[in-house]
C-alpha cells in the first residue's frame, strides 16, 4: 500500500496526519509513505523524527488581502502542481491525505487529475481556504465538529473528530523532571506559543516572567517567534519540541495555549486544564467557543492582558484545585473520540 501525505507551513496541519500515519504503520507495517511538504517549513524536523520520506515542493498562498506575494504565488502553485503530477505518477499512491495547508492544494489537484482518491480533513470550525480549494477534488472530507458538515458536500463529508498522535499520550512526569530540570515542589506551567500568531503571546510571557517564576516554573514552546533570551532557573524555552513534547505535557499542571485545533485536540485527549488565548480576529476565536461553552477551558482575551494581570490570572487558576479538576474532566468530553480509527477505516 502506498500513501502520499501532504501538509505543512504550520505544525497544526501536520499533527493529525502523523497520527493517521502512525496507526496505518501499526496495522500495515509494509505500507509505503511519501510526504510532500513546503520548502524549509517548520514541519520538516517533526516529519523527519518519524522517519517519513519527504519531498519538498513549491507552495504558494492565496491571501485575502493585498500583498506583492499575490502576484508571485500563483506561479509557485503552478510549479507545485507540475512537481506533484510527476511525483504522483512515479510513486503511484493508492490514496492522498491532507489536513489543510496550501502546500497540499496542488497535490490534491494533481491527484484528482491522475484519478487518485484523496481524503482531506477539516480541523477548524471555519473552513480554511486551502480546504475550500481542494473540496471539489476530494473523494472524502472529514470534519472535527458537527457545525462543519454544512460547509461541504454532504454526500462525501463525515464527522469524525480530530486525530491525535498516540505518542502524545505516553509522556512521563518523572522523565520530564530530568529532561527539563524541573523542581518537583513547584507547579509547572506549559506555554505553547506555536507558530503563526505566537509572537504576541511569547512577548507577553517574557515580559511577565518575573511574576510567573515567583510561584511556578515555565516550559515555553516559542515556535521560533520573537526573542526569548530570558534566563532563569525556573524558565525553560524551546523553539519546538518533537519527541519530548509528550513529557512536557505530562509535567504540566496547567497549559497556556493558542487555540489551534491540533493543540486543543491534544489537550482534550490528555484532559489537561488549560488557559486558552486565541489569536484575535481569527478562526481560533470560533474554535474556542465549543470548548468555552462546555466549561472545558479558561478563556482569556489577548487585548486584556498585560505583564501585571497575566501572572495573576494563571496563579488564580493554578491555585484552584476544584477548577483544575473541572477543566480536566470537561475538556475530555468536547470532541468525538477515535477519529484516527474512523479515518483509517475509510482509507482502507
Amino acid at each position: 500500500m502506498k500513501i502520499i501525505i501532504s501538509g505543512g507551513g504550520t505544525i497544526g496541519s501536520v499533527s493529525p496526519l502523523i497520527a493517521i500515519f502512525e496507526e496505518i504503520k501499526r496495522i500495515k507495517p509494509d505500507a509505503e509513505f511519501l510526504w510532500l511538504a513546503t520548502k524549509n517549513g517548520p514541519e520538516i524536523e517533526l516529519i523527519k523524527s518519524y522517519n517519513i520520506p519527504i519531498k519538498e515542493i513549491y507552495s504558494g498562498k492565496l491571501r485575502r488581502y493585498f500583498s506583492f506575494q499575490n502576484f508571485i504565488d500563483p506561479f509557485r502553485i503552478f510549479l507545485g502542481f507540475i512537481q506533484s503530477f510527476f511525483i504522483i505518477k512515479k510513486f503511484k499512491p493508492q490514496v492522498i491525505l491532507s489536513a489543510g495547508g496550501f502546500v497540499a492544494v496542488p497535490v490534491v489537484w494533481a491527484g484528482w487529475f491522475l484519478r487518485r482518491p484523496c481524503l482531506i480533513h477539516q480541523q477548524d470550525i471555519r473552513p480554511g481556504l486551502a480546504n475550500k480549494l481542494m473540496a471539489n477534488f476530494a473523494s472524502i472530507i472529514t470534519v472535527t465538529f458537527e457545525k462543519s458538515l454544512k460547509d461541504f458536500n454532504p454526500k462525501k463529508t463525515k464527522l469524525v473528530g480530530n486525530p491525535v498522535r498516540k505518542d502524545i499520550l505516553n509522556g512521563s512526569r518523572q522523565e520530564a523532571t530530568k529532561i527539563f530540570n524541573l523542581d518537583q515542589n513547584l507547579p509547572t506551567v506549559l506555554v505553547i506559543g506555536g507558530g503563526t500568531g505566537a509572537l504576541n503571546l511569547n512577548n507577553l510571557v517574557i515580559n511577565s516572567l518575573q511574576g510567573l517564576v515567583s510561584f511556578c516554573q515555565v516550559i515555553h514552546i516559542t515556535g521560533g517567534r520573537g526573542k526569548t533570551e530570558a534566563k532563569h532557573s525556573r524558565y525553560h524555552s524551546f523553539e519546538f519540541l518533537t519527541d519530548k513534547l509528550k513529557h512536557a505535557y505530562a509535567a504540566a499542571d496547567l497549559v497556556v495555549s493558542r487555540a489551534g485545533l491540533s493543540s486543543l485536540t491534544e489537550l482534550a485527549a490528555l484532559g489537561k486544564p488549560s488557559i486558552i488565548i486565541p489569536i484575535p480576529n481569527s478562526h481560533q476565536e470560533e474554535n474556542v467557543i465549543e470548548f468555552f461553552k462546555n466549561q472545558a477551558i479558561a478563556l482569556l482575551k489577548e487585548k486584556n492582558l498585560n505583564p501585571d494581570n497575566f501572572p495573576q490570572a494563571i496563579k488564580e487558576v493554578l491555585s484552584d484545585k476544584v477548577e483544575l479538576e473541572n477543566l480536566s474532566r470537561n475538556i475530555k468530553k468536547v470532541m468525538p473520540n477515535n477519529a484516527v480509527e474512523k479515518i483509517i477505516e475509510m482509507i482502507l
